[in-house]
């Protein structure tokens, strides 16, 4: 079990002990040196002596330490930074000495205080849940044995074992958002409504229940609208509202494969009933909506780099072009190519507005614009490089060979092909 050295966690172990001395069974005490306070040794010290005691005792207790080695990085939020810091540790320990149940000291004001800060961050019912008695992640079961227990009757136990703990200085650090809310909050709050621990408590698991509904109401929803190529628009836009922003979360939760920022919700809610494209970045990825289809692309992490202008394509292969994000594909055709001694020397140019395109022999030449809507061709997929030979238009990057290029028959003839982004990157030429 996570134990801290504190009043909540020792009060935990402590009954944790009583319980396994009757079946035999092995409890670690884990603890987590996060290095943010200098008394942090000495509490190591602290709960090493306890577990020692206990062992004395007759209690089968193994004390297992694990040393944070980062620190909170410029900017971020030390709670959160600590919070993280510590899931892994404690995951890291269990997994090393084979535990599969973590027990958590949480009590009851803590889930009250968690609904409380969640609710004023403005958090949905995902955030109002609180906290989970049982949860399973990455193999491991995390429970709250004592979440419907009030702080009272565990300061109660405390005192009747006369169990001896660590009082963390910082908890009286009101420039931590709970601690504030403890210090400052509660102690007016629990005086004007006695028992606003038990009913934020309950509602918390209210909260939880509502949660679950939606999410379950969501996977229904989605299994019309959804799939995976991605958000059909059209079957989306014909939900309630509330259905709409409902299924439009969850989606963005699975594709972003974390927590959506409302401000990325509420900005697609409203644009997304009206645009007919469009592109949104979210972090690492980008969604891009296109003929009623809503996408997650993966961006490319890329560097900065020149453009190459000039390119002699001498056979079919594979010709890298870092500085344009992939690389062109020449594969030999016996028809409808073009002629390889007019790639001999190509120029590679970005498209600058007024070039065109003939899409088929006997066509007429139009703009890159109208070729690219006709042919359904997404912003995105219109990247690389226009390939001229001579001052013609040849190839296109999603139109192709421009017609007006396609050789007669009995010439050496190729097909071009682009392939961008990561794709063009892990590619190597040879002719």
């Amino acid at each position: 079990m996570a134990y801290s050295g504190g009043r909540d966690s020792t009060a935990l172990l402590h009954a944790t002990l009583v319980a396994a001395a009757e079946s035999g069974a092995r409890v670690l005490a884990l603890h987590v040196h996060h290095g943010l306070s200098p008394h942090a040794d000495a509490w190591v010290a602290h709960c090493e002596a306890q577990c020692a005691r206990w062992r004395r005792r007759g209690w089968w207790v193994d004390f297992v330490v694990h040393r944070v080695s980062t620190r909170p990085p410029p900017g971020e939020s030390v709670e959160a930074w600590a919070r993280t810091a510590r899931y892994s540790a404690l995951r890291a320990m269990a997994i090393e000495h084979g535990a599969t149940l973590v027990l958590l000291a949480h009590h009851q004001r803590d889930q009250a205080e968690t609904l409380l800060l969640q609710a004023l961050r403005g958090a949905g019912t995902a955030g109002l849940s609180g906290m989970p008695e049982l949860a399973q992640r990455d193999g491991i079961a995390w429970q709250r044995p004592w979440l419907r227990r009030s702080r009272a009757e565990i300061e109660a136990y405390v005192r009747r074992h006369r169990l001896r703990y660590i009082d963390d200085d910082s908890n009286a650090d009101t420039r931590y958002a709970r601690n504030r809310l403890r210090l400052q909050v509660w102690p007016a709050l629990s005086d004007a409504f006695p028992n606003a621990e038990t009913s934020l408590a309950a509602s918390a698991r209210w909260a939880q229940e509502a949660d679950a509904a939606l999410r379950e109401l969501a996977a229904l929803d989605l299994a019309q609208a959804a799939d995976a190529s991605g958000l059909h628009v059209k079957a989306w836009r014909a939900l309630s509202a509330a259905r709409r922003s409902n299924a439009l979360r969850a989606w963005l939760a699975a594709a972003l494969g974390a927590a959506v920022p409302a401000s990325l919700s509420e900005r697609l809610l409203d644009e997304l009933m009206r645009l007919r494209a469009g592109r949104w970045p979210a972090g690492h990825v980008e969604l891009r909506l296109y003929r009623g289809l809503l996408t997650c692309e993966t961006l490319a992490a890329t560097t900065p780099r020149s453009r190459e202008v000039a390119l002699c394509v001498t056979g079919e292969g594979i010709y890298p072009l870092p500085g344009w994000g992939g690389a062109l594909q020449v594969e030999s055709v016996s028809e409808h190519g073009v002629p390889l001694a007019w790639l001999a020397q190509i120029e590679l140019r970005v498209r600058v507005g007024g070039e065109q395109f003939q899409a088929g022999i006997g066509r007429p030449a139009r703009s890159l614009k109208k070729q690219f809507q006709a042919a359904g061709v997404p912003a995105w997929q219109r990247a690389g490089p226009l390939v001229y030979s001579g001052g013609q238009l040849v190839f296109v990057p999603g139109l192709g060979l421009d017609a007006r290029v396609i050789g007669l028959p009995g010439q050496p003839q190729v097909r071009l092909h682009w392939a961008a982004d990561a794709a063009g990157s892990m590619l190597r030429r040879h002719s």
